[in-house]
């Protein structure tokens, strides 16, 4: 099977919608689907038109993590477990500092590999009865591509040491207790939920969300001090856009606003 086989991409007007397409192997993700991975994010993200871009699994199960059955070269005691690490770390990288808007939808195992693509988006909506952890430790493995520097920014470092160091899983509920996800539903409602959520994200100005996503990303890195220049300058630049202008008449004469993205 192709490699764009194995990560399909679709567009749905103005959202993008990548899915990984390996049920079989329960969506395991191999160096191949990375680099598309990669190649996709840079041209959905220099895609003024596309506002959102929605992470899915095929076969109802998001990705049980990184497919060793893959690899060439034996796996542990050689440099490829490092090289791969440094090439994970790189595409969830580029996800997670894209302009737009990403959202993970969550199903089945969302572990390994898949999880640290899952903390990598901005947001996620589980499955509530998805199966949802880090679990490298109970292979003796350890993650290399965000676990110690996103995930005690998400939840804090006991949590995260909860679930890095027991390598427990949780499901959609318990990981929405843990701050791990925005929301649980059912199955039967997953897919509304996630077009409600994503509806909320499209009808904003796609300057304004650009420029917070790029703020409040940066702001985790900051000392206070610099937050409040970062601010000041946001400020400044927002009073500036059209699109600002555009919302503040749409407010005053009771309207929809027309974004421009400018």
């Amino acid at each position: 099977m192709a490699v764009e086989d194995d990560l399909q991409f679709e567009r749905d007007g103005n959202v993008a919608r990548i899915w990984l397409n390996r049920p079989h192997k329960k969506n395991c993700i191999t160096v191949p689907m990375l680099e598309r991975l990669d190649t996709l994010v840079t041209e959905i993200d220099a895609d003024p038109e596309l506002r959102v871009v929605v992470l899915r699994g095929r076969g109802n199960t998001f990705s049980s993590g990184f497919d060793l059955d893959s690899l060439q070269a034996d796996f542990i005691g050689s440099s490829t477990a490092m090289e791969v690490a440094v090439i994970s770390a790189k595409i969830c990288d580029r996800l997670y500092n894209m302009s737009t808007p990403s959202v993970a939808v969550l199903e089945g195992y969302v572990t390994a590999g898949g999880f640290e693509l899952m903390i990598s988006c901005d947001f996620a909506i589980a499955e509530e009865n998805a199966l949802i952890g880090d679990f490298h430790i109970r292979r003796a493995l350890f993650g290399g591509a965000g676990p110690i520097y996103r995930l005690p920014r998400m939840i804090g470092i006991r949590k995260t040491k909860e679930l890095m160091l027991t390598g427990k899983l949780l499901n959609g509920a318990q990981a929405a207790d843990f701050d791990l996800v925005n929301a649980s539903a059912p199955a039967a409602e997953l897919d509304a939920t996630v077009a409600e959520f994503v509806g909320h994200l499209t009808d904003k100005s796609p300057f304004q969300m650009r420029l917070t996503k790029m703020a409040v990303d940066r702001g985790l890195d900051a000392d206070i001090a610099s937050l409040m220049v970062l601010e000041h300058l946001a400020v400044g630049v927002t009073l500036n856009s059209e699109d600002a202008a555009e919302g503040v008449a749409a407010f005053l004469e009771k309207r929809e606003p027309k974004w421009t993205g400018r």
